[in-house]
């Protein structure tokens, strides 16, 4: 987009040629985005659904967007087609029973051993805690993979989780008690990020601020592909668990 044409966009509606242009431009985005969270689903899902879903979003992005706010269009439209697409996912309730129950049972196991010894507790405590044997707490981790999409945006319940993602740009942003809510936010979740073990916090830091695959993360860290996708489901739970006791629901 040349420069006339973005500063008409900053203060302007944008015109339809314009807004075609946007939506193309950003088409690689919604793409990229809906295969993250694609590779962590069922195969009975579509990816095509995935990124008709990640277009509305990214249209509404377009049409709302405000450059005033001094945000990144590229940043805020992450924001509405990764939420339009967990949205959908939400909607259908695709996941099993099992699945979800399994998840929460994990997550007060780390909670109450994180109570216990005051400390992060390893995969094996973590196991022990749950009365399985470390095969079968790893393969729990693998089939709530799904289970852990939209869990970083959520920092309480599934049901009246607080959206994350609302801080990094909203109509309301610059309102001081959303700034000293959001600085206090990234302050709980990089002390939860610093306690965790250290091969967790790369695949994090990999997966999430570098937007590596679970394969690319394998091949960096030399380990399997499914182990990779075990730490991760493991490393956001400990998130889960961490934020739960430390950011009231009242802030959602």
């Amino acid at each position: 987009m040349t420069a006339p044409e973005l500063e008409s966009y900053q203060s302007l509606a944008p015109t339809a040629a314009i807004r075609e242009q946007l939506i193309l431009e950003h088409l690689p985005q919604v793409k990229l985005i809906a295969r993250r969270i694609h590779e962590r689903l069922p195969v009975s899902v579509s990816l095509d659904d995935l990124i008709s879903t990640g277009v509305l979003g990214l249209i509404a992005a377009i049409d709302r967007y405000d450059a005033s706010h001094d945000v990144k269009l590229k940043t805020y439209a992450e924001y509405k087609i990764r939420g339009a697409i967990l949205d959908s996912l939400r909607g259908l309730d695709w996941a099993p029973r099992q699945q979800r129950k399994r998840s929460k049972q994990i997550e007060a196991a780390i909670s109450e051993l994180e109570q216990q010894h005051h400390r992060t507790p390893t995969e094996e405590e973590i196991s022990a805690r749950l009365g399985l044997s470390m095969r079968e707490y790893q393969e729990w981790l693998t089939d709530i993979r799904g289970l852990t999409l939209g869990s970083l945006e959520n920092a309480g319940t599934e049901e009246e989780g607080c959206d994350l993602l609302r801080y990094l740009s909203d109509s309301d942003e610059q309102w001081p008690s959303q700034i000293v809510e959001r600085a206090e936010l990234e302050r709980l979740l990089a002390e939860a990020i610093e306690k965790m073990p250290h091969l967790e916090r790369t695949v994090l830091s990999l997966y999430y601020y570098e937007e590596m695959t679970l394969r690319e993360i394998a091949k960096i860290v030399d380990l399997h592909e499914s182990r990779i996708s075990q730490l991760k489901s493991q490393a956001i739970l400990r998130l889960r668990s961490y934020m739960q006791k430390r950011w009231p629901q009242s802030h959602g």
